[in-house]
């Protein structure tokens, strides 16, 4: 019981220590956007002279008062247009500009500043909380954290150095930190992101909430704009997608406060290029952010998934039976995945690549053996060890050729802590006297730790487990696919993935689907003997 409540209280230290890193980047975050909202712009102030054309429209940031040349008080409301947009700077114009200039340290008081920092040490304290309860995949490590920070504080300066420059704010691509978010960690987390950068966009604009509006629109339009896109035209196609979206939302905005057709129709034409500008700021940046993060999102996966990769090459020359069973592997493990809703390109990928270890010894594998067996001169434990060792053998020429950590690990956990049979069943025929033990014929693992790997090593054992098939026919293809998914069921391999029963007869239904028709029986055609006249 003492030892139990140890162990307890050191699992919670450890908890607590991991926990240190991600509140200090928390904390940072915080720091440098609020930095970033409140930056003193004082050196990108416009001088403006009567006469002048203004670039931008001008609103009143505060109530003030000024007089006009005959002593009458003039009263201006905070948020009242000052100067739209081309219009010409008049005397009228020029005594309310240097009114707003006296007063302009305003919004950098103490108490200003420190009620900026408190509503976004709010919002980030609340995502913080929701990664917490709902995404508790993104804290195991730093890199998620980082990435999302890197985006968070990168989108808050783009908007404003947009609010600052003659560019309207309307401008602000919003838009490309969600499809990022969603593109590089998940849809769920890039949602909750967007609406709590539109509403910091919002109030770096000056409090204007049809900014933050626009800004959710066209966020939430881009998520589930490039949700599934495997291709980068996809992302040009989801930027119009957004600016559509913008141009919808501005118009009803511009029709809601009766505004001049000419005004709102240009404001539409400016989202329209803010969705477009957004895609190419994604296509541009993703790569960068794919690289420095080392995470891989379905377009990179489509390229990698291209059959003239080298080591697919190598492998076609020197394992050719099992470049073949790779590919089965990756059809069947890619259905697999989409049936019960997993990453399904993942899947298909990392199955071209997860025997990559049987390149060095192929013909020591039975689907590569044209002759007899390699191993009738070996000892059943060095059999078993050259087996087990493709494992090994493929994760170092996968980081070798630098191919990414999910793909890597699939390869790693692709037969899971599986006992090879055949060996261990041959060394108990060969040693009576002595005792075996099954820890000297088992993979070293670890065991499949999502639905990805797990469906790889699933639709690898019934793959190859079927082509021993003598009469493969639909019963008793359907009771081998379920034998081969019980006995990894039994033997533990699948405890440590999120796999259900459900999915279990899910996947044992689209397998039996897929063999059917690979080992479909074929009509014998009769030999020509006729005569040539």
């Amino acid at each position: 019981m003492h030892l139990k409540k140890t162990l307890n209280k050191k699992q919670r230290i450890n908890e607590v220590h991991n926990k240190i890193p991600h509140i200090f980047i928390a904390i940072v975050t915080c720091l440098i956007m609020v930095a970033a909202a409140e930056w003193d712009t004082s050196l990108f102030k416009t001088e403006f002279h009567e006469g002048d054309i203004v670039l931008k429209s001008i609103y009143a940031p505060f109530d003030f008062k000024i007089k006009d040349g005959i002593n009458n008080i003039i009263e201006v409301k905070k948020n009242e247009l000052i100067l739209n947009k081309g219009e010409r700077v008049s005397k009228g114009h020029m005594a309310k500009l240097e009114a707003i200039e006296q007063r302009e340290p305003y919004p950098l008081k103490v108490v200003a500043f420190f009620g900026i920092a408190l509503i976004i040490a709010l919002f980030m304290l609340l995502l913080v909380i929701y990664i917490e309860f709902y995404e508790p995949d993104l804290i195991v490590g730093n890199k998620e954290l980082i990435l999302l920070a890197s985006i968070c504080i990168l989108m808050t300066i783009a908007a404003k150095f947009i609010v600052i420059s003659p560019w309207p704010s309307s401008l602000i691509p919003a838009s490309a930190a969600s499809m990022l978010i969603a593109l590089l960690l998940n849809n769920r987390l890039a949602i909750i992101t967007t609406c709590f950068l539109s509403i910091i966009i919002g109030m770096i604009s000056g409090g204007r909430l049809d900014i933050a509006a626009a800004s959710v629109v066209g966020g939430m339009v881009g998520i589930f704009a490039v949700r599934d896109a495997r291709r980068r035209s996809q992302l040009i196609t989801a930027g119009f997608v957004v600016g559509l979206a913008n141009m919808a939302y501005f118009i009803g905005i511009g029709l809601i406060n009766s505004l001049d057709f000419h005004t709102y129709i240009i404001e539409a034409f400016i989202g329209l290029a803010n969705g477009v500008m957004s895609a190419i700021i994604v296509t541009g940046v993703l790569p960068i952010f794919e690289i420095a993060s080392k995470t891989i999102t379905n377009i990179s996966l489509l390229e990698i998934a291209d059959l003239n990769h080298p080591i697919l090459k190598e492998m076609v020359i020197k394992a050719p039976g099992t470049y073949h069973h790779s590919l089965v592997v990756g059809n069947l493990a890619e259905t697999a995945c989409e049936t019960i809703g997993a990453n399904a390109l993942l899947a298909r990928v990392s199955a071209y690549f997860h025997d990559i270890g049987k390149i060095e010894k192929a013909e020591y594998f039975s689907e590569n053996q044209t002759g007899g067996s390699m191993h009738d001169k070996l000892s059943p434990t060095m059999s078993s060890l050259i087996i087990t060792n493709h494992v090994k053998n493929g994760v170092e020429l996968a980081e070798r050729y630098g191919l990414n950590k999910k793909i890597v690990d699939i390869i790693r956990q692709h037969h899971g802590t599986g006992l090879v049979f055949y060996f261990f069943k041959r060394a108990l025929e060969k040693t009576e006297d002595e005792e075996v033990f099954e820890e000297g014929f088992r993979y070293p693992g670890p065991r499949p730790q999502t639905k990805e790997a797990a469906c790889v090593l699933l639709a690898d054992s019934v793959e190859a487990a079927s082509r021993a098939l003598d009469d493969p026919t639909l019963s008793s293809i359907q009771g081998l696919v379920k034998k081969v998914i019980n006995n990894k069921f039994i033997d533990a391999q699948l405890d440590e993935c999120e796999l259900t029963l459900k999915d279990l007869e899910r996947i044992a239904e689209v397998f039996t689907h897929i063999l059917t028709g690979t080992y479909h029986s074929r009509v014998e055609y009769p030999e020509d003997t006729g005569k040539k006249k």
